[in-house]
């Protein structure tokens, strides 16, 4: 499947332009999970806005400039560079920060208080908690304050900001040491991590360590949520080998239709994308089929074939098991056992609370036909 700008390409335009060889790039992104200056994967819902940007972008030249060459990308990465660059949050320009900060209600969501009591029962327990995000410390914050509360630090043992994930996962202490920071402030390189605390850029390498002096053992378990394939899933178990917990909304929305008994259930009983107020934000898109299978066209009298799509295939290579929220997990006991996607052969083994509908057998009503 492909599009120019929104358009979406029929077979037969794909095979004009592209032919039937594979994308010459396609082996590094699929070995990777990377991005290059040859591509770029938008891969989780920060990011997707800017694949429409992009087809639009080419939709207004196509229809201004009726030019066949493209060569709007810098324009792209310079508009990322002004809007995120780490101290736009700080001196109140671009776009993104002065938004967030001005109307925090209008974009966050409170944390469900079932999520916060988890957390709290995880370190109650005994386990050590880690938060690790790209974002920068005073952007953290504002987040944290909104979605947990003004305590939100009690929450976590280690709190890593500005980790410029993946790079966190796959450089050395040499090329990205830890920092202390004051008042926002990154300061000079630390040569080791020696307690927990706030910390800025870093490496998984020393992280890990300081979780070995933290436990006292040899070989501590990490298990690493995350909503990127690209920034977390892939880095964190191919370079760290960490359990992975893919954190995947594409399941809330491919469950078809509830059985009619659940209209009948008492509202604070229903899920969260159940009420009135949310509709089920995420449905099979008309443009781009299942996230999970695909049908390609079959040669002149041949049936078309389903197939696995890339992203799924991922999935079930990179993650120990794939849930659509916190909130889907966080009532269950903390032992637990969840079914993984190595257990066993079956590429649905590790959905959690249940597969897609996509890749069940005899399901063909969410593929687009």
């Amino acid at each position: 499947r492909a599009s120019h700008g929104t358009k979406s390409m029929t077979f037969e335009e794909i095979l004009e332009i592209y032919g039937r060889k594979e994308w010459k790039h396609f082996n590094t992104v699929s070995g990777m999970v990377s991005r290059t200056a040859k591509y770029y994967l938008y891969d989780n819902y920060f990011d997707l806005p800017g694949a429409l940007l992009c087809a639009r972008v080419v939709d207004s030249l196509d229809q201004h400039d009726g030019q066949k060459k493209y060569d709007f990308w810098k324009d792209m990465v310079a508009a990322i560079q002004h809007n995120y660059k780490i101290s736009a949050f700080k001196e109140d320009c671009g776009m993104y920060f002065p938004e967030v900060k001005n109307h925090p209600d209008k974009y966050l969501r409170r944390c469900p208080e079932s999520v916060k009591k988890w957390l709290k029962q995880l370190k109650t327990a005994g386990k050590i908690l880690l938060l690790i995000t790209s974002s920068h410390s005073d952007y953290c914050r504002l987040l944290c304050e909104h979605v947990l509360g003004n305590d939100f630090e009690e929450y976590f043992d280690i709190l890593i900001t500005n980790a410029l994930k993946p790079g966190f996962f796959s450089h050395t202490p040499n090329q990205r040491p830890f920092r202390t920071l004051e008042n926002d402030e990154e300061q000079e390189a630390l040569l080791s991590l020696d307690k927990p605390g706030w910390y800025s850029q870093g490496n998984a390498i020393q992280l890990y360590d300081l979780l070995k002096k933290m436990t006292g053992k040899l070989d501590p378990k990490v298990v690493y949520f995350g909503d990127s394939m690209h920034s977390d899933i892939f880095p964190a178990r191919h370079y760290s080998n960490w359990e992975t917990v893919f954190i995947l909304e594409e399941l809330l929305g491919d469950k078809g239709t509830e059985p009619a008994k659940a209209e009948s259930e008492p509202l604070e009983k229903k899920g969260k994308y159940e009420g009135d107020q949310l509709k089920v934000p995420y449905f099979v898109s008309k443009q781009w089929g299942s996230f999970f299978m695909d049908r390609l066209p079959g040669l002149e009298n041949t049936e078309e074939t389903l197939v696995h799509t890339w992203s799924c295939k991922c999935i079930s290579t990179y993650s120990t098991i794939a849930i659509p929220s916190l909130e889907a997990i966080a009532d269950l006991p903390l032992d637990y056992r969840f079914t993984r996607f190595s257990s066993n052969s079956s590429a649905t083994a590790g959905y959690y609370p249940s597969p897609p509908r996509a890749l069940l057998p005899n399901e063909d009503s969410v593929m687009m036909k």
